[in-house]
């Protein structure tokens, strides 16, 4: 038989984070051989995370990225069952090397591979996790990427904005502006970048909740119908206004809108600035939440 040293069954634990008796029982039934061994408990990793599939996975973290060449970002929202799991390096680290795989890959959602990097750290630490959503946006050359990380990552926002003078995008004052629209986003979550973005289906939806509330409403009663029209134009102008990025107030100064923010940082700069698209990604709030 061969003899089991106490290097190899660190080893071993180091690779698969099993116990050290089960490491060291490993080696024993498969003679010393360390991938025999390694196969053995990474089976038992996948049996006991078997187990725990059925387990919820409410706590986890947002993870970003944006290329070198600044031509791409990613998000990716990796879930864990506790907030002790979603604190470990390890499960730091795969956040990272998730994000990286997507942007050198250019993956556009989760697949196979990206869930295979899960799955091993997953029997490795033996919880239950998932990588529940990933979403890449790609930018031109007069185009400009800026992420914020809110809290321990429990909210992530990536901003592009573009201008036809790219070269301001070095500009400090003009970083900075970027970054405080991404920390706006992060505390208000707006539901689209202006009116033109809402699917039509939302906007009949809030007309239909407006009119009926409105004929609950006996201050109401006996109106004119074109008053009434302009009363629930009135209210969904509002409304609309609320969870537009654009229309609303300005995290850094609520007398103006996000849009005149905007107006005032173009004067600054000299040059036109935009707000392209944004990314809002929470944990535990999403598509398959």
């Amino acid at each position: 038989m061969a003899e089991i040293s106490a290097a190899d069954v660190k080893r071993l634990r180091d690779k698969t984070g099993a116990g050290m008796m089960e490491c060291k029982n490993a080696l024993v039934s498969t003679e010393g051989d360390f991938v025999k061994a390694e196969k053995i408990l990474k089976e038992k990793g996948l049996a006991a995370l078997e187990k725990r599939a059925d387990r919820a996975t409410n706590a986890g973290k947002i993870f970003m990225k944006i290329k070198e060449d600044g031509s791409m970002a990613v998000l990716a929202e990796l879930a864990s069952e506790t907030d002790f799991v979603a604190k470990n390096l390890d499960f730091i680290a795969l956040g990272e090397a998730i994000t990286a795989k997507a942007l050198e890959k250019e993956y556009t959602e989760p697949n196979d591979e990206l869930h295979g990097m899960v799955t091993d750290l997953a029997t490795k630490i033996r919880e239950n996790m998932g990588l529940k959503r990933l979403k890449v946006l790609n930018a031109n050359a007069n185009e400009f990427f800026t992420k914020y990380s809110h809290g321990d990552g429990n909210i992530g926002v990536v901003v592009k904005c573009r201008s036809d003078k790219p070269e301001i995008f070095k500009d400090e004052e003009v970083q900075s502006f970027i970054f405080s629209l991404a920390l706006h986003i992060a505390a208000f979550n707006p539901y689209a970048l202006d009116k033109s973005k809402i699917d039509p289906a939302y906007i009949t939806e809030q007309e239909d909740i407006f009119r009926k509330l409105m004929e609950k409403d006996e201050k109401l009663a006996g109106k004119p119908a074109q008053v009434l029209d302009g009363i629930l134009k009135g209210k969904l102008s509002k409304h609309l206004s609320e969870i537009c990025f654009l229309e609303q107030g300005y995290v850094k100064d609520e007398k103006l809108t996000v849009a005149q923010a905007v107006a005032e940082c173009v004067k600054k700069a000299g040059a036109q600035l935009e707000i392209a698209d944004y990314a809002y990604f929470k944990v535990g709030v999403g598509a398959d939440s």
